[in-house]
């Protein structure tokens, strides 16, 4: 199934940001096919992507086990230089800046993206999607299960 990296399409060379109506549109584009998969949850485009999805993967691990996990990846990609989309690397002065570090922005935003997707999930008018929540491995493992055996 095609699977579409928001992040991919959203941060330019340079980490320019692409203009929200280009964002836009690039989504708009992608899931206008019959099966895909979109990774990400920008604002900007949510509801282009929920009112096409079927179902809605939520990863809602604890957040020692986010924090864990981000820095591992980001500290492993700033010292290789990985290259994540369009020429971008992490820096290590994205470190130090608050407007710039996905750990600030990753710890900041823990609680609040977490109680976002429970409202979502419990509001009526999301009630043709099928909202997955996955807070552990035995999560994803039935996650995976449930997802497969609707392909």
């Amino acid at each position: 199934m095609p699977w579409l990296e928001l992040d991919s399409i959203f941060h330019m060379q340079n980490w320019t940001p692409r203009p929200e109506a280009e964002f836009r549109a690039e989504v708009e584009r992608f899931t206008a096919a019959d099966g895909w998969v979109v990774d990400g949850n920008y604002s900007a485009a949510l509801d282009l992507v929920w009112s096409r999805a079927d179902a809605v993967v939520w990863f809602d691990l604890p957040r020692r086990t986010v924090m864990r996990r981000l820095a591992v990846r980001t500290l492993r990609r700033m010292v290789t230089g990985a290259e994540l989309w369009n020429g971008n690397k992490e820096s290590f002065r994205f470190l130090f800046n608050k407007d710039e570090s996905i750990l600030y922005w990753a710890w900041t935003r823990h609680a609040s993206d977490s109680e976002r997707f429970r409202r979502a999930a419990a509001d009526p008018a999301n009630a043709r999607l099928t909202f997955v929540r996955v807070a552990s491995r035995d999560d994803f493992d039935r996650a995976l299960r449930l997802l497969t055996d609707k392909i």
